[in-house]
């Protein structure tokens, strides 16, 4: 099996800074089908989507996050650093470079140099 998207809620007025958040970590649009166009945004890498839900009032958890794994983790940090988001680099629990930052909406995500092996 493989995950194939996730979720997240974000204000309709977010949604221009979440593209362009998620666009520095190598996701590009790609069209809802039908009408889910009307209600969320989709974004894609590979064969993994995440699914910008648009909600007024949206639910963003305080630790719950997303984790890509970067192709080139310092290139995505600088870039993240570049367009003004905090990164802050974390231990190396399984040798590979990590970090944590927030989208423009507040969703956490982890950014890794490789996954756990």
């Amino acid at each position: 099996m493989t995950l194939q998207h996730v979720s997240l809620e974000v204000s309709p007025r977010d949604v221009p800074a979440e593209l362009e958040f998620w666009r520095l970590l190598g996701f590009t649009p790609v069209e809802p089908p039908g009408p889910l166009g009307e209600r969320s945004a989709w974004i894609q890498r590979g064969g993994t989507q995440i699914h910008l839900m648009f909600d007024e009032t949206p639910v963003v958890p305080p630790n719950g996050h997303a984790a890509v794994v970067a192709d080139d983790f310092d290139a995505a940090v600088a870039a993240l650093r570049g367009a003004g988001h905090e990164v802050e680099e974390r231990g190396r629990h399984w040798g590979a470079a990590r970090a944590f930052t927030r989208t423009p909406a507040g969703h956490r995500v982890e950014v890794m140099a490789a996954p756990p092996a």
